[in-house]
């Protein structure tokens, strides 16, 4: 059963059954711009909800998870449908902290159009920049909210000269604000096309007139270039003559040509708004339905068979082969698993039996899997509350629930063809957590939960590290981590966490010599086993060589294997502090066999000792890892990241301009992974939250003296 109507849901859901009746939009910018404000407002004005919740009261739609409660900030992506003028419009409200970066990864995947909100007091972060340009390479329509409009230090203006330097051409207000008799308030906005004045003292709907006298310089100004940058876009390459040589342009066709321009990606309108006074909701509301496209218009991921075969492109029609993919997955305590689904071909009705397929993510704890369900009921999500549908078509959102397998990224398609549809990008984990249970009972549970979070989360990754015999998290950030770490602890896990211990390596510096003897006789059948050897380091990532040099039989060829064997279990060990030995040339040179005594197990005894002999004349170091790491920071960051790579050990082997970004550039360096540590947290704060790397194993060095007596110490605690 769906849950019931909650937080002052009005109403069942929206249905629709054409693909053209339908918006997907995500909302997208920093942290306390107003996103999910504005979307509880556009809920409010449309009917949706009967009166808009608070983010600091926790009574939002969208912000329904626990943490963003006590956070008071989106930690998720959150599904909010409205109708307005018959078209179902699905918000998508993202997190704009950047951990949550994969939140707003699976937004930008289920939306056909971005809609950038703006803080008219804080402006935006480099963040959002960032982002205006990943858009920008795939064509996604865009628009600009300008929001917190009634607060005191707001400035439209400043907000709108920022986002046109920040984003570029083609970005301009549709309407500017108008203050009301109190010369402080924003009371209405001006239209720039109509010329007309929308006056919300009153509340919605605006009342509509025209325009006081001392009004119309500053709306022919903004009107003079917003109709340049219209036509600029037009495919009507008569109408600039006839703008310029002083033809009146009917506003109807610049109302036109503007809508086209936004559905193409060309245009970027910008629309003050202010969701406490409910000042150009409707005017918002009006263009994304008017300017944004359908789920028609939009390019639709490129498909192939479960085994990598190609298959025609999609196309969004509802009577085509069933497409979908899973955007989220999370686990409801009551209602089990619920996973938010774009339909992209087909239609996905209840009692359907489905192919799930989910494949590409088996190195962050994400096998490939594939499996036949039946689903149960599809459900039209509003935040937390679902609202049973009779079916989803081509283009829309919905929920379903209580699937065995769908974890976020996965495939949905026909039982009869079974289809894989190319997966988006994913930010890589770069912040390792070690958690611990405090029981037995907590380790049973902090499994079962685990299990929930990396289904529904790629961006988290889980590693048990065999050598360090600790319990990773790797996550996006501190944010992340806390999120993580509340959602475990929720689901009843007492645990705890501990430093991350980075697995080294020992080998010896110097070459020796080993004398192994295991001598025992306590009645019966005794133990004997002597052997000589000489140990030499090798190069870095040479291994491990075995040589046999025995003359004259003074220990039997068939014992030979059983000294290798006792000191290849000896590296294993380790030799001084507990990590394993590598690097090393180990030569059999002489022995001592007795011809009742000796066996096997004697001679494996004996060559762990002549090699732990040999260590402690042997000179013996700890190796760290290191990895090659690539920085991708603003130009304007690039002296601090080197600076700071130093600091850690590094050596920057160079800097490039990066080949899919201007003004970005590549560093490149060495640095020990015990430096990286905590990288991804101090990168962020060093470069404002854009900097990103990316790392891989390089290869072992030796650790310097003092940090190798620091892990010598360590390890005897562990």
């Amino acid at each position: 059963m769906a849950q019931k109507n909650e937080k002052g849901v009005t109403g069942g859901a929206p249905v629709v059954t054409e693909p053209g009746r339908v918006r997907n939009v995500v909302l997208v910018g920093h942290s306390g711009a107003g996103k999910t404000t504005l979307v509880e407002a556009l809920l409010a004005a449309s009917g949706t909800i009967g009166r808009a919740g608070s983010v600091t009261e926790g009574t939002t739609v969208c912000d329904h998870d626990p943490a963003a409660v006590r956070q008071q900030r989106s930690v998720s992506l959150a599904c909010a449908p409205l109708v307005h003028r018959d078209v179902k419009v699905n918000l998508l409200d993202t997190p704009g902290y950047g951990d949550f970066v994969g939140e707003l990864r699976a937004g930008l995947r289920a939306a056909d159009a971005a809609l950038f909100v703006v803080s008219a007091v804080d402006g935006m972060d480099a963040a959002t920049a960032a982002l205006w340009e990943e858009c920008a390479a795939v064509d996604m329509p865009r628009a600009v909210a300008v929001s917190r409009l009634d607060h005191p230090r707001a400035d439209f203006d400043e907000a709108v000269a920022l986002c046109q330097r920040v984003f570029g051409d083609n970005v301009l207000p549709l309407y500017l604000p108008m203050l009301g008799d109190d010369g402080e308030s924003v009371a209405g906005l001006m239209g720039l096309i109509t010329r007309r004045v929308f006056d919300y003292s009153a509340g919605l709907p605006a009342a509509v007139r025209e325009p006081d006298p001392e009004h119309l310089p500053a709306i022919q100004e903004a009107r003079d270039e917003l109709i340049e940058g219209i036509i600029a876009e037009s495919e009507d390459e008569t109408l600039m003559d006839r703008y310029l040589g002083g033809e009146q342009i009917d506003p109807q066709v610049l109302i036109t040509d503007l809508e086209t321009a936004v559905a193409r990606g060309h245009f970027y309108p910008v629309v003050p708004v202010c969701a406490e006074t409910g000042v150009g909701l409707d005017a918002l509301l009006d263009g994304l339905v008017t300017a944004f496209p359908s789920p028609l218009e939009h390019d639709l991921p490129a498909v192939t068979g479960v085994d990598g075969s190609p298959r025609p492109p999609l196309t969004c029609d509802p009577d085509g082969p069933l497409v979908a993919e899973v955007v989220k997955t999370t686990v409801d305590r009551h209602v089990g698993r619920v996973s938010l689904v774009r339909v992209f071909s087909g239609t996905l009705r209840p009692d359907q039996v489905i192919h799930v397929s989910g494949h590409g993510m088996a190195e962050r704890g994400h096998p490939d899997h594939d499996a036949d369900e039946r689903v149960g009921h599809v459900y039209s999500p509003l935040g937390a509350t679902l609202r049973e549908v009779p079916a989803c078509v081509a283009g829309d959102l919905c929920a379903v629930t209580k699937s065995g397998s769908a974890e976020t990224g996965d495939t949905i398609s026909a039982r009869d063809e079974p289809l894989l549809v190319a997966p988006w990008e994913m930010p890589e984990p770069l912040l390792p957590v070690a958690v611990v249970a405090r029981s037995r009972a907590d380790e049973d549970a902090l499994a079962r939960n685990l299990s929930r979070l990396v289904a529904g989360d790629p961006t988290l990754r889980l590693e048990r590290n065999p050598e360090t015999h600790q319990l990773v998290l790797w996550c996006m950030g501190e944010a992340h981590a806390d999120v993580v770490l509340d959602r475990l602890r929720g689901g009843g896990v007492e645990l705890d966490t501990e430093p991350v211990r980075v697995a080294l390596r020992e080998t010896l510096t110097a070459a020796a010599r080993g004398h192994g003897r295991h001598v025992k006789q306590s009645g019966g059948h005794g133990q004997y086993a002597v052997c000589d050897i000489e140990v030499e380091p090798l190069p870095r990532g040479a291994g491990f060589e075995f040589v046999d040099k025995v003359v004259g039989g003074a220990v039997p060829h068939n014992y030979i294997p059983s000294v290798e064997k006792g000191v290849r279990a000896q590296m294993e060990r380790g030799l001084v502090a507990g990590y394993p030995v590598v690097d090393l040339r180990v030569t059999l040179v002489d022995g001592k066999a007795h011809s009742v005594d000796s066996s096997d197990a004697a001679f494996q005894t004996a060559g762990a000792l002549a090699l732990r002999d040999a260590a402690e004349k042997g000179q013996p170091t700890l190796l760290e890892p290191v990895d090659e790491i690539t920085v991708r920071v603003a130009d304007s960051s690039v002296g601090a990241v080197m600076g700071d790579l130093s600091g850690r050990r590094g050596r920057v082997l160079g800097t490039e301009p990066d080949p899919d970004a201007e003004g970005r550039t590549l560093v490149r360096a060495e640095v020990p992974a015990t430096e990286l540590l905590r990288y991804a947290v101090e990168l962020r704060s060093m470069t404002a939250g854009t900097g990103t790397f990316r790392r891989e194993f390089a290869r072992h060095e030796p650790m310097p003296a003092h940090l190798a007596d620091q892990a010598r110490k360590e390890s005897t605690t562990h």
